[in-house]
């Protein structure tokens, strides 16, 4: 055999290795996440609260007890949390949004929130409906795409 020919069988060998580690690292990260989402359904209740303010910040500036942000991997104590400061009964506790939630969530409303520990996973409003979310600005590219393809659907190509 020529050395290209081992080069690129040590290279597959290697290739297939990682291929079985990360699957059975994936088939291990999802039983846990489950097992959190079980544990987060078990723990859940409906609160009433009023919105102070929320806000993405990074967990050390959040304001969030010491023991859930020594609790937190080292890695993701510098990513940015969906923050909320919220008034539940006469206390005002600091809640950790879920990130598909956040920008539903009115800023000084009252809301019914179902809320697991300090995790908010659902809001509900109290009066009425909640105000609608304004869909996020579009970038420059996908602007210019959209405005390409109505102008080639306007005017076919020759």
């Amino acid at each position: 055999m020529s050395t290209w020919a081992i080069v690129l069988l040590c290279i597959l060998a290697v290739l297939i290795i990682a291929i079985v580690v990360l699957y059975f690292l994936g088939k291990n990260m999802q039983k846990k996440q489950e097992a959190q989402q079980a544990q987060i359904e078990a723990m859940k209740q409906t609160v009433s609260m009023l919105i102070i303010d929320k806000k993405r910040m990074k967990i050390k500036e959040s304001g969030l007890p010491q023991a859930v942000i020594d609790q937190t991997p080292k890695m993701l104590r510098n990513s940015k949390l969906p923050v909320v400061k919220a008034k539940v009964g006469p206390q005002i506790m600091t809640l950790i949004s879920e990130e598909k939630i956040f920008d539903s969530i009115p800023v000084k409303k009252e809301v019914k929130a179902v809320v697991s520990g300090i995790y908010i996973t659902d809001v509900k409003g109290i009066h009425g409906k909640l105000p609608p979310v304004e869909p996020k600005k579009k970038s420059f590219f996908k602007r210019a795409v959209e405005k390409a393809q109505e102008k080639a659907g306007a005017k076919p190509l020759k």
